[in-house]
């Protein structure tokens, strides 16, 4: 019987329509719910029908030191601002020997927002960009 590994994840590597992003230090938001709609009937006192509608998925932010791979997200917010293409992309979690633990494809993703770092003289850190985007769901492996 093999040990069960815990799932200790350093970095995540990010590709769209399998063009590379680069390795991200944090992901945040992957995730989805089943939005249930209630309804009463009538005669019936002892609960409220919870009906399963339609699944909704998060926004996932994803962050990094900036680099040579931030060029390549401001190429993708410029895209958008001709003409709005939803794209596929993946998210592979990788240990610090880069390998992977897990990967979630997605569907139709565009992106919402891009957060550049906090510049200041006084108190020198990494500079840090944030990508957010959407995504209409997860596709299979």
């Amino acid at each position: 019987m093999t040990e069960f590994e815990p799932a200790v994840t350093v970095f995540f590597d990010v590709t769209i329509d399998k063009e590379g992003f680069g390795l991200f230090d944090s992901c945040e938001g992957l995730g989805v719910e089943v939005v249930m709609e209630q309804r009463e009937e009538g005669g019936v006192n002892g609960f409220v029908w919870q009906l399963p509608t339609r699944l909704k998925y998060t926004n996932i932010k994803l962050s990094r030191p900036i680099g040579p791979y931030t060029a390549k997200v401001a190429t993708w917010f410029t895209e958008m601002t001709s003409q709005v293409v939803m794209r596929t992309g993946a998210i592979v979690a990788m240990t610090s020997e880069r390998v992977p633990v897990a990967t979630w494809n997605l569907n139709g993703v565009v992106p919402v927002r891009w957060t550049g770092p906090n510049l200041n003289v006084d108190s020198p850190k990494a500079a840090i960009e944030t990508i957010e985007f959407a995504h209409h769901g997860f596709l299979p492996s």
